[in-house]
């Protein structure tokens, strides 16, 4: 396994490179999801849920390569909702996926929130158990996501 030496850039959302690697990560939900996926409107106007001020994208790459992403945007003034957080699979098992939660939390922090949440599908265990690990508590539904099986809270100190 060759090393990752990874870095985070806070980026457009509808920049090129974000679009790719949500679209790479929509492209592996559908596949896994057993009724699949449709990111309907997600690379065009949801995207502008990451912008400044209440939100960020970022893009996760190493050596130049885009191999990642994840977003926060606001809920409220203050609470963020995690995003699109993926990390290329030729990549998983190098402890970047809790790297870029935890820098997405930071971001959420800055943002001004006190709690981040999040949702998933039951599909994705492996994230789940990443999310449980990183102080994640599971919570009622708090939003209409179709997708979505399991929800998460945190608070920020």
């Amino acid at each position: 396994m060759a090393a990752v030496t990874a870095t985070f850039e806070v980026v457009g959302a509808r920049a090129a490179e974000a679009r790719a690697a949500m679209s790479a990560y929509f492209a592996e939900l559908d596949e896994l999801f057993p009724t699949g996926f449709d990111s309907g409107d997600a690379l065009g106007g949801e995207a502008a849920s990451f912008d400044p001020p209440g939100g960020r994208f970022v893009v996760v790459r190493d050596h130049g390569e885009t191999i990642g992403c994840g977003g926060v945007q606001s809920i409220d003034a203050k609470t963020g909702e995690i995003k699109r957080m993926w990390i290329a699979p030729d990549r998983r098992g190098r402890g970047l996926a809790p790297q870029l939660l935890a820098f997405l939390e930071q971001l959420s922090r800055e943002i001004g929130h006190h709690t981040v949440r999040l949702d998933t599908n039951a599909t994705l265990t492996t994230a789940i158990t990443m999310y449980e690990r990183a102080g994640y508590l599971a919570i009622d539904r708090y939003n209409d996501n179709p997708y979505a099986q399991r929800w998460f809270e945190k608070r920020l100190t």
